[in-house]
């Protein structure tokens, strides 16, 4: 397995009231494996991919990457292993808006031990003639496929995706499920995408439900779709 947990909380003390966003989360995912995590809007899918890419620590429990013990790790080793070991993909983007296409994806071939060229990854996701373009020139589209080449670019093994869609229409959107998928399948990159649209997980090889911060069910996915194929 190239990542797992075991029993993982977490809870946010508000004065005299405590929260539970996850209130004892068990799963695995095993390397080149594209798994969804689905469940509505405060089911703690973000608390979740937070704790695996080290964006937060955990409350209680475990969580290992690579046998790496990430919950474990105080604050600088997880910047570290944020900088190094995760590709991150968010639903808007953050990019830096005074930095072109590829200034943008060379701020992480600069932090990471093992890069792609950032000039490459981009004529991979399409850009190739958007390079000196800032994101004010690009489309939401295109803001987004510099993300994950931002993303890619890193080498990582594993890619996390917080609603990579969830601010692209209908016909974007689909061209960058297509992405990801293609670096998933050809590739062999882990990805791990977080949503409520039901109709991504047609995409991944298992589904993991989350509700009121529980998995409660896994559901494998016998003959993954392509994005094509799927009625949006």
């Amino acid at each position: 397995m190239i990542l797992s947990g075991n029993q993982v909380k977490k809870w946010y003390d508000l004065g005299e009231v405590r929260v539970d966003a996850l209130r004892g989360v068990d799963f695995a995912v095993k390397a080149g494996e594209f798994v969804v995590i689905q469940g509505y809007s405060g089911s703690g899918k973000t608390t979740l991919l937070n704790i695996i890419g080290g964006m937060e620590a955990p409350s209680a429990g475990e969580v290992y990457y690579r046998g790496q013990a990430v919950h474990l790790m105080n604050e600088r080793e997880r910047t570290l292993y944020r900088r190094q070991g995760i590709g991150f993909v968010f639903q808007f983007y953050n990019l830096m808006s005074n930095l072109t296409a590829w200034e943008n994806v060379q701020l992480s071939v600069e932090i990471a031990p093992d890069p792609l060229p950032a000039d490459e990854v981009l004529r991979e996701v399409g850009l190739a003639g958007r390079l000196d373009h800032f994101p004010s020139q690009l489309s939401g589209g295109e803001q987004q496929r510099v993300a994950i080449a931002r993303a890619l670019a890193k080498n990582s093994d594993l890619l996390l995706c917080d609603e990579p869609t969830g601010a692209l229409d209908v016909e974007t959107g689909i061209q960058v499920l297509g992405l990801l998928c293609r670096f998933n399948r050809e590739r062999g990159k882990t990805l791990v995408v977080i949503t409520h649209n039901p109709q991504i997980g047609k995409l991944a090889d298992r589904i993991m439900f989350l509700k009121d911060g529980l998995i409660v069910k896994n559901e494998v996915n016998l003959r993954p779709l392509r994005p094509e194929e799927v009625a949006w």
